[in-house]
């Protein structure tokens, strides 16, 4: 079976604890602040590993987003002081071939912005920060607001289109080729959108290769 990808949302109570097993992973700060080894995570901050860790969170509390890619489907144990939701898992059917990337990053547009018709060389969970954006791909419009996540298989392709009045960003985990590690990953489909200004800007949080997981 393919490995899976998920997304969870976990909501601390002051000075509670989550210690997680290890896999290959990101953690984003959507707000509050959390303690990771030695270093502390503030709103917009992320965090990447695949070894075991305890996250604290301060005395305020904190919400993070926490993307993992494992071999199956799994289920978090309890925690006290914390609810942990999964906002969405997905099998990676698409995986690439061969050494894998680890890249989390977030993509921001202006009022009005969009990304033409497009691919990406592996699969990805998205979830919108802010804003607002309507995903067009497979044939279907969804349009989503702030904590809305979705996945894009990554040969697919998508347009997407940012709400008109206000900015808009979304904070992703693709799984890559370890070959593009510094490099981007989107392939336009028009040849005539390739030359056209970009407006997506992008923050870079991990590129980092991981093993491939198995079992």
């Amino acid at each position: 079976m393919p490995p899976v990808l998920r997304l969870c949302e976990d909501t601390f109570c002051d000075d509670s604890l989550l210690a997680l097993p290890a896999l290959p992973r990101m953690i984003f700060v959507v707000h509050g602040a959390l303690t990771i080894a030695d270093r502390t995570l503030r709103d917009g901050e992320a965090w990447h590993d695949e070894a075991a860790l305890t996250m604290r969170a301060d005395k305020a509390g904190a919400t993070c987003w926490r993307f993992e890619l494992t071999a199956r489907a799994v289920t978090d144990a309890a925690a006290a002081g914390v609810i942990s939701r999964e906002k969405l898992a997905a099998r990676l059917d698409t995986l690439p071939q061969g050494e894998l990337l680890l890249r989390g990053d977030s993509v921001g547009f202006p009022p009005g912005g969009c990304a033409y018709l497009h691919r990406h060389e592996g699969p990805g969970i998205r979830c919108l920060l802010e804003g607002g954006i309507r995903i067009d791909t497979h044939g279907r419009s969804t349009s989503y607001g702030p904590g809305g996540a979705w996945y894009e298989s990554g040969p697919e392709p998508v347009f997407a289109q940012a709400a008109p009045d206000r900015p808009s960003r979304f904070v992703r985990v693709m799984i890559l080729p370890r070959a593009l590690i510094g490099k981007s990953s989107i392939q336009y489909v028009n040849q005539a959108d390739k030359d056209k200004p970009r407006v997506q800007q992008y923050k870079i949080f991990a590129d980092v290769p991981i093993e491939r997981p198995t079992g």
